[in-house]
């Protein structure tokens, strides 16, 4: 399944770590979460996600009312990537 969404990017402080996410909207979430798919730790997804030029393999997971794509510091530093910017992700869900 390949979808496309917009968010903005948020930081959540955990601990002595920093980990900033994009959010997928909430209807989409609600869809993500009705398909047929083996759920993994967390209740989380394998996806292969591009920003820009940058793509990597990583989990989505359901956190609160919509699942969360962590984005790693290479990726925020290769498309300069900060807090509160709003990105484009293109997204293919592998576990469906």
């Amino acid at each position: 399944m390949q979808i496309e969404f917009e968010s903005e990017v948020t930081l959540w402080d955990a601990r002595t770590e920093s980990w900033f996410f994009a959010t997928l909207p909430e209807e989409l979430s609600g869809e993500i979460r009705e398909l047929p798919s083996p759920r993994r730790g967390f209740g989380s997804l394998r996806v292969q996600a591009r920003i820009g030029l940058t793509v990597w393999t990583t989990s989505i997971f359901f956190s609160g009312s919509a699942f969360v794509l962590p984005l790693k510091k290479q990726v925020r530093q290769a498309q300069g990537i900060a807090a509160g910017d709003v990105i484009t992700v293109d997204l293919d869900i592998l576990d469906v």
